[in-house]
């Protein structure tokens, strides 16, 4: 793209960002702490999903200092159902680094920003340049499908060195007068018109720069090899309850996937094998058996992981002589306030 065309591009990008892009709550402000929340919720997380996440977290944490020192269970409790919770976990570890080590002020560039807890390429470049007017690379999905087709760019987007083309790009293409407009009309510009199928270019204000519209199919761009194949888990969901009608709980391992999120107690299904007595066994329990209601059947996709749940309301007998120090059992009212993964929580809305 020579100079006069670049110069053209950027002038088509800004302005149709000016004037058409959705009114976001993020955009209203300059504070790089909250642009951060909102690009770390925007993660692998819908646009539409995400605004009444971002206001109820603003409201709860206004600042970069109640954040950082917020207690954790109270943390996931105000992220639950946005899932991938590590993101809020590095979320609250950078920001505490940011209030320690920085006096509360994000770094504005990229060397210092780089090096916080969480905070990728991508996250990096969006702040430096919607927040401080930096003229940084933010490289996600978006900019790779519009940039692919623009520049009619085949190489693999799946593939993680890939993104060091686009960024490259970006550079080369930036308005630097306008860096959070042209950054942010790259990303509006593939979420709402240059989309992963149907490509709406008739209403695309670039497309006259645009190498796949001139050479009649954009849809074929850009280049992205299969995902790695999902591997599928059975579980049986026992919601156990005793006789003053409270449920049993397990608290999951401190690392790992949904880290420190409850659940009710999830027996792995294996062949011939029964999860009642299995979970008889494990706990020291004496369960009704006899008495069980089925609540839910239902599959939970995680990125490379699938749950395929059926789930039971069953009655304890007997509890353990001691449970173990990561399970109790809970009123309605506690379990209310306590955070649980998705799968949960559309197990408990069904019985409670």
């Amino acid at each position: 793209m020579n100079y006069q065309y670049k110069l053209e591009f950027q002038q088509a990008l800004v302005e149709w960002f000016k004037k058409e892009h959705r009114d976001l709550p993020w955009r209203h402000t300059k504070d790089p702490y909250k642009i951060w929340v909102s690009e770390v919720m925007l993660q692998q997380t819908r646009v539409d999903t995400v605004i009444p996440y971002y206001n109820r977290f603003m409201d709860k944490y206004p600042t970069s200092e109640s954040l950082a020192y917020a207690p954790e269970e109270e943390l996931l409790k105000m992220w639950e159902g946005l899932g991938y919770y590590s993101r809020v976990r590095n979320l609250q570890a950078g920001v505490r680094e940011v209030v320690e080590t920085y006096g509360s002020k994000v770094p504005d560039n990229r060397h210092d920003i780089s090096k916080l807890k969480g905070v990728g390429p991508y996250t990096a470049g969006a702040i430096l340049s919607i927040a401080y007017g930096k003229p940084e690379h933010a490289v996600d999905g978006n900019v790779m499908r519009v940039l692919s087709r623009v520049l009619n760019i085949d190489a693999d987007i799946a593939l993680p060195k890939t993104k060091k083309i686009f960024e490259e790009a970006v550079m080369a293409l930036i308005d630097p007068e306008n860096t959070s407009a042209f950054n942010q009309g790259l990303m509006e510009l593939g979420a709402l018109i240059c989309t992963p199928t149907s490509p709406k270019c008739l209403l695309c204000p670039v497309r006259d720069y645009c190498t796949a519209f001139h050479e009649g199919d954009p849809a074929a761009l850009p280049v992205k090899s299969k995902k790695v194949k999902t591997k599928t888990i059975d579980f049986d969901v026992l919601v156990i309850r005793d006789a003053e009608g409270r449920f049993l709980l397990e608290k999951r391992e401190e690392t790992g996937l949904l880290a420190n999120m409850w659940q009710f107690v999830m027996i792995e299904r294996e062949q011939g094998k029964n999860s009642y007595e299995k979970a008889q066994q494990q706990y020291d329990l004496l369960l009704d058996d006899a008495l069980t209601v089925p609540i839910l059947n239902f599959k939970h996709v995680f990125s490379h992981l699938k749950w395929v749940i059926d789930s039971y309301l069953v009655d304890c007998l007997q509890g353990p002589k001691q449970l173990p120090a990561n399970m109790a059992f809970f009123t309605k009212e506690q379990i209310e306030q306590l955070p649980m993964p998705v799968p949960m929580l559309k197990i408990w809305d069904k019985i409670k």
